[in-house]
């Protein structure tokens, strides 16, 4: 798990290395307008440019990590009817729109798919979204493909 690149953790501010808590301090003062170009940023964070071009793309705040964004998720279905349906109305109803769908051919009674969602107005965070989708009847093996 350690291994996987695409795997996500939480991380108390407390144990975060100071060049994570910086970028993220550079982060803030320039969405909230406090910093007009990133040298102000960075020179009042007490950060090197450089290393706030390294990190400024795998360091967020939590509740950011799908605001906005689109996210993909996949899972396999079981080949019954409506269990799909029942996917796309959790996904709605959580407030999310669906901007792509991929299905494999059912084999074996199972179907691979695919959701590219749009979570800009979900009222869930990531985490729940996947489990209300797995705790489906029918639903098996969700999983975050990607974060964009």
């Amino acid at each position: 798990m350690a291994e996987d690149r695409d795997s996500f953790f939480v991380i108390k501010w407390d144990f975060l290395p100071e060049v994570f808590k910086k970028t993220l301090i550079v982060k803030d003062l320039l969405n909230k307008g406090d910093a007009k170009t990133v040298n102000e940023a960075v020179e009042e964070a007490g950060i090197s440019r450089s290393a706030y071009y390294k990190y400024k793309d795998g360091v967020y705040p939590y509740h950011q990590m799908s605001e906005g964004r689109i996210i993909t998720l996949s899972f396999y279905l079981e080949h019954r009817p409506g269990t799909l349906s029942k996917v796309l109305n959790t996904v709605a109803e959580a407030g999310g729109n669906i901007v792509m769908i991929n299905q494999g051919i059912p084999l074996q009674g199972m179907a691979y798919v695919s959701l590219s969602i749009e979570t800009e107005h979900v009222s869930l965070g990531t985490e729940d979204l996947m489990r209300r989708i797995k705790e489906l009847d029918g639903t098996k093996k969700v999983a975050l493909l990607s974060l964009n």
